[in-house]
């Protein structure tokens, strides 16, 4: 019996989305939820699991193609796959590939194969073409992607990997793939449709821009005592609540503080009205495989370290595994974006709308500071606050960015709400 696979429920306000991978083939058998279509919405990859146990007679869609919910993408034909004829016709097209090669070489061993067929029919278009363009064996790379699946970025991992190590060893050169390897002095370029995600996250940053006031204020944070009570408890912190002590937290609960001194920070304008809050919601900033995605960290006011630390760890997960889903970026009322974990020095971050403000950090490094008119060195930390102007004075901005900077200079002002 044939079963239709639909689009499911994409969210809130979400009706449809673009096909970013075919995860299966046709002839594929799947099992029950297995995915089998990997769909990117505005803010998230969604994947269509198959309803049934069988075989992927069909697919109505293509990469790239738009589809609306409750869309059909395929027919599975249920039950188990016919193994009959098709494995028949493999296993004596093998054998006698097989034959032909010991009756050419009767001493030399044969080459192993670059791929079997079975690993190369559940690998995705864009992994395989990856994989043709590289020249490399997807059989001997580890997939980071969901459930262990092979990525497009794996492979080109492994391919600079192995140019490296042919670097490294001039006395086993690796041979060049003709295939791959352009022409001396060809020049080459490549077009990649962008996708919903991208286009999405491009449209609301320059939405941002024509619609706020933007302005950045900038200050430097002094690390050294966020440093030294990360040391000092760090391994009791751990085995406590099986979570690393982090900085993000320490960031989190400062910006806590400032927001309830200077709610306008929190707030946002909606028409002609402001909308102030008396609970923080921080979105934090996180990279995910096809984009920059901000999941929420709800009521941290009322979290401590341990339950913020938690959740970002489990946001970052999720946004590599693809499982964060929409009502987890729903919402927020300022943000915090690490460009320090790149080695961003100093960076103008731009709001995350309809929010009015948003907090970037950077990377630490030891610097010569003048301490009770001594020249010492310390761990400094640029950080910047970027704001709608038309929402936030400058003397709101600079306050609310000076109080994350003393809380995180003496971290007992958070316990003691100063």
């Amino acid at each position: 019996m044939a079963t239709e696979v639909k689009v499911p429920t994409l969210g809130e306000s979400v009706t449809e989305a673009t096909v970013g991978e075919l995860l299966k083939q046709v002839g594929d058998a799947v099992a029950v939820d297995e995915p089998i279509v990997s769909l990117e919405t505005d803010k998230v990859a969604v994947e269509a699991p198959s309803p049934v146990a069988g075989v992927i007679k069909e697919f109505k869609i293509a990469e790239g193609d738009t589809v609306e919910v409750d869309a059909v993408i395929a027919i599975i034909e249920e039950g188990a796959a016919p193994a009959a004829k098709g494995d028949e016709a493999g296993r004596a097209q093998e054998e006698r590939e097989d034959g032909q090669e010991k009756r050419e070489d009767t001493t030399a061993p044969s080459p192993a194969p670059a791929a079997s067929s079975d690993s190369s029919q559940t690998l995705s278009p864009a992994v395989r073409r990856a994989v043709l363009e590289n020249g490399v064996d997807p059989s001997t790379i580890k997939g980071t992607g969901k459930d262990g699946r092979l990525t497009k970025e794996d492979v080109i991992a492994a391919a600079q990997s192995k140019k490296d190590g042919a670097k490294g060893d001039s006395a086993t050169p690796a041979p060049a793939s003709p295939a791959s390897a352009p022409a001396a002095g060809e020049r080459r370029e490549e077009r990649v449709k962008m996708t919903r995600m991208r286009q999405t996250i491009a449209k609301r940053l320059k939405g941002a821009q024509d619609n706020a006031a933007l302005l950045t204020t900038f200050n430097d944070c002094d690390m050294s005592a966020v440093i030294e009570a990360r040391e000092k408890y760090k391994e009791v912190f751990a085995k406590k609540h099986d979570i690393k002590l982090g900085f993000m937290g320490f960031f989190a609960k400062a910006a806590c503080l400032a927001l309830k001194d200077v709610p306008s920070v929190n707030a946002y304008i909606e028409g002609e009205e402001i909308v102030y809050h008396d609970y923080v919601d921080i979105s934090v900033a996180v990279s995910a495989p096809n984009g920059l995605v901000v999941p929420v960290i709800r009521n941290a006011q009322d979290k401590g370290f341990a339950r913020i630390e938690k959740d970002i760890a489990d946001f970052g997960k999720r946004a590599k595994d693809g499982t964060l889903t929409m009502d987890d970026m729903k919402g927020g009322t300022f943000t915090i974006s690490n460009g320090g974990v790149f080695g961003s020095l100093m960076s103008t971050p731009i709001i995350n709308p309809p929010q009015s403000a948003v907090l970037g950090l950077h990377r630490i490094e030891d610097r010569a500071v003048v301490v009770d008119g001594e020249i010492v060195i310390r761990p400094m930390m640029y950080i910047a606050l970027s704001y709608d102007h038309r929402l936030i004075d400058g003397r709101e901005a600079v306050t609310a960015l000076k109080i994350i900077k003393e809380a995180i200079e003496d971290p007992t002002r958070m316990l003691i709400d100063l």
